[in-house]
């Protein structure tokens, strides 16, 4: 197997190349505000996307989506070439996709409330430990008696159908309080407030798309506009969460290969680790640590490396360090602690130099060949060939009327569900299954499996004897399947399918239970 070429992110005493090998053995991209973190996340995905390896970002500024866009020589970067002593760069733009949880800066990125579960569910509801409990019964009952749960108005006829029956459910699901279940709808209240009902739906998210390579065989920058989402953190965490572990959950393990098949930057990483439970981080570990044997390679990025939980930071081989500023005990600590982690160089005093670092410079150890990290070096970042800083609304226009994906989900779609079934509005036909390919020329992996929507059929309506609502849903009404028939049909489709994860509602959902 012939290595794919290094990509060269920065120069020092000699240029510092990232190995695409290693790509996947995740990393870490550390700094106080201003000190060159976002130009850094920049290099190292146009990089990866020039050898063919998809990325997907998080825009928190805004200044990411220039990516799309080739850059141009400002006198600023013609004095930084100088004193790197390099010529000026092939300007050149990237194959850009852009996403938007709220559908206004990009494709809407949607998933059903069942994919998410209900672990990350509670969590994005900042739920207690009674409350959590309650949603996993909701989700249990729903499991069993076959009801879609797609959107949040599924959730909330749910959450009122349990309440209502609580006496009726306490000998087979346990104790359900009145007082949970309106903290859970209170929840919900303000995270539509926050626009997050915009996110739970159909079509829902194939990760194919975020895979995709163009015809040249550039592997294509997803971005996520996050300046709105940024003020619902929670929302924000969560989602990123979902995704790394739908990943994990939905790849085939690919052992060692010659470059990974998706890089995934985490920005703002912080707010995934703060107040989250110990079985969370200790889930969030596993997965990071298990997703690299997919073939997906994770990037935090963050201010402090303090940020990063020890059980977490061990799994990071590749770091890019920038200045740090000294003013408070804890900054103290972190500047010793970052310090530590480097395989040391005789030549550099590194706690010194993290306070002496200059705007993109840093302190860079990459893994060489063998995975071994290399003795850390003091060098500047190079300037990227794309565009440093944001577009123009008519640019990003631009970018999303020749997207791959254009159209596939753009229109959201309400199929039968939960809802439906427990307000007893007839059953409707099932969505479209997306195209596997994408049109001009660009290019899906062929080993993702795609994700369709579940059957729906329409039922008999022949007139029945009127039964009590529980007996409908579990016996049916005539008009539609009761609880026995659909697991035996969700059963029969699970078989041979991929909906068996779908039903488990993804890796930290499942792994939970027990």
């Amino acid at each position: 197997m012939t290595d794919v070429p290094g990509i060269l992110v920065a120069k020092g005493a000699s240029p510092i190349e990232l190995l695409p090998r290693y790509a996947n053995r995740h990393g870490l991209i550390t700094g106080a505000t201003g000190t060159g973190k976002t130009v850094t996340l920049q290099v190292i995905a146009e990089g990866l996307a020039a050898r063919g390896v998809p990325v997907f970002m998080a825009d928190v500024k805004g200044d990411l989506a220039g990516l799309s866009q080739a850059g141009a020589m400002t006198p600023k970067l013609r004095e930084r070439l100088a004193k790197l002593g390099i010529a000026g760069p092939a300007f050149r733009a990237y194959p850009t996709i852009f996403w938007d949880l709220f559908g206004e800066q990009g494709h809407p990125v949607r998933a059903t409330v069942s994919d998410l579960g209900p672990l990350l569910f509670g969590r994005l509801l900042d739920l207690n430990e009674v409350q959590a409990g309650v949603l996993n019964i909701v989700f249990k009952l729903a499991d069993d008696q076959g009801l879609l749960l797609l959107d949040l108005k599924d959730l909330r006829a749910m959450l009122g159908f349990v309440g209502e029956n609580a006496k009726a459910l306490t000998t087979s699901y346990g104790n359900v309080s009145t007082a949970s279940i309106g903290a859970i709808q209170r929840g919900l209240l303000q995270l539509e407030s926050q626009g997050g009902e915009k996110f739970f739906g159909e079509p829902a998210l194939e990760l194919a798309d975020l895979m995709m390579t163009d015809p040249q065989g550039v592997g294509a920058i997803n971005i996520l506009a996050a300046d709105r989402l940024m003020q619902s953190p929670r929302l924000y965490a969560t989602f990123l969460l979902w995704l790394l572990a739908e990943l994990f959950e939905t790849l085939p393990e690919a052992g060692d290969l010659e470059k990974p098949k998706l890089v995934f930057f985490f920005d703002e990483a912080h707010i995934l680790f703060e107040d989250a439970p110990k079985a969370l981080l200790d889930k969030i570990e596993q997965v990071v640590r298990l997703v690299r044997s997919k073939g997906v390679g994770v990037f935090f990025v963050t201010q402090n490396p303090l940020d990063v939980p020890d059980t977490v930071l061990g799994q990071l081989g590749n770091r890019v360090q920038h200045a740090l500023r000294a003013y408070t005990p804890r900054d103290q600590k972190a500047v010793k602690a970052a310090a530590d982690t480097f395989r040391q160089n005789p030549g550099i005093d590194t706690t010194t130099a993290i306070l002496e670092l200059g705007v993109g410079e840093g302190l860079i150890s990459f893994l060489e060949p063998g995975g071994t990290p290399a003795i850390v070096d003091r060098a500047f970042v190079l300037p990227p060939t794309s565009r440093l800083g944001p577009i123009t609304p008519a640019e990003r226009t631009a970018v999303l009327g020749t997207s791959p994906v254009g159209g596939r989900y753009d229109q959201t779609v309400d199929r039968p569900s939960a809802f439906e079934t427990l307000r007893e509005r007839a059953p409707g036909q099932a969505a479209e299954t997306a195209p596997p390919s994408g049109p001009g020329g660009w290019r899906r992996p062929a080993d993702v499996p795609t994700r369709g929507p579940r059957e729906t059929t329409p039922r008999s309506r022949a007139p029945r004897e009127e039964k009590s609502t529980i007996e409908k849903i579990i016996l049916g009404d005539g008009r539609r399947q009761g609880m026995a028939e659909a697991m035996a049909k969700s059963a029969a489709r699970q078989i041979g399918s991929s909906l068996g994860r779908k039903i488990l509602r993804g890796m930290l959902g499942s792994i939970l239970k027990g």
